[in-house]
């Protein structure tokens, strides 16, 4: 019998919930890969349904590892940030999918599933409300498959979705922005950095926009959440003044969401994505931590 056809079947749909959890490619493989070794040892013969089984392994172990991840994040320098999973760079950026995109709404939807900005917001869940949320609008889990799969009440669980809409609501638009104002206004926000245009640069933000930077201890970055557009635009002005001619700016795409890339040389040092309200940028993410910026766009991951 072929134990390894149910659970290959099942990978990609694992590591979303994985990724989706963890904020972290590395740890959401580790995850599979923990839920594959139970497969391998569980008696499937008394396993009715393979992908329930899968699902529930993996969730499991991904809510115990987030547990243990944030108790480790208490010592990380500065704010922690998610993990890009996928990676496009310039001209990769126009259209690449356009013949095989389903349709624009079913597309945003998707990216946002999964956008670095949508990731870094479901950092301010707890564990278990972050899968019970997840399974629930990502993955269209009833609420009596959530209750089995956590070991919760119904009631429970539609609690704990509900304050997580609540909680992400609050920290979210109030209005659906195309991608294309999205892009628009972050490449403004590129050119103005770039000339060093401090003026533009707060005009571009919102009054109380909030710019959050991972670098990990091994970047420059600020090292707690700069808030308001001034002080922000402040920051970019500084770094203009610094000037590195050294380093390539350039517009292209993280977990599907616009973004802009910063290289010096071949080397990506840092990827910066936004929340905006359509008409300002509200937040700022950027992540430049070399420990986060392996995956390359020949590697952008066929499995997520």
């Amino acid at each position: 019998m072929d134990t390894t056809a149910p659970f290959q079947t099942h990978r990609p749909r694992l590591l979303a919930l994985a990724y989706r959890l963890l904020g972290s490619r590395a740890d959401a493989e580790d995850v599979v890969q923990d839920a594959w070794l139970r497969w391998h040892q569980a008696d499937r013969s008394a396993i009715a349904d393979p992908e329930a089984w899968l699902v529930t392994a993996t969730t499991r172990l991904g809510i115990d590892r987030l547990r243990a991840l944030r108790a480790r994040r208490e010592h990380y320098v500065g704010p922690w940030l998610p993990e890009p999973a996928r990676i496009e760079d310039g001209d990769a950026f126009h259209d690449e999918r356009a013949d095989q995109a389903p349709g624009p709404a079913q597309a945003a939807e998707t990216a946002e599933q999964v956008s670095l900005a949508f990731l870094a917001v479901l950092e301010r869940l707890g564990a278990e409300e972050r899968a019970a949320f997840l399974l629930k609008e990502a993955f269209d889990y009833d609420y009596a498959q959530i209750a089995a799969l956590l070991g919760q009440s119904e009631t429970n669980c539609r609690q704990m979705v509900h304050r997580a809409r609540q909680r992400l609501a609050a920290a979210r638009p109030r209005f659906e922005v195309s991608p294309q104002r999205h892009r628009a206004l972050l490449e403004k926000f590129m050119h103005a950095a770039q000339l060093g245009d401090r003026a533009a640069l707060e005009d571009l933000l919102h009054a109380d926009a909030r710019l959050v930077s991972d670098g990990g201890g091994k970047a420059l970055a600020v090292t707690r959440p700069l808030l308001g557009s001034e002080r922000i635009a402040r920051l970019f002005w500084a770094a203009y003044r610094r000037h590195d001619a050294t380093v390539a700016w350039r517009i292209g795409r993280v977990n599907g969401e616009p973004a802009i890339l910063r290289y010096r040389g071949n080397v990506l040092v840092a990827v910066m994505v936004a929340i905006t309200d359509g008409e300002r940028i509200t937040e700022l993410f950027n992540v430049a931590n070399p420990d986060k910026l392996g995956v390359t766009n020949a590697a952008a991951a066929a499995s997520w």
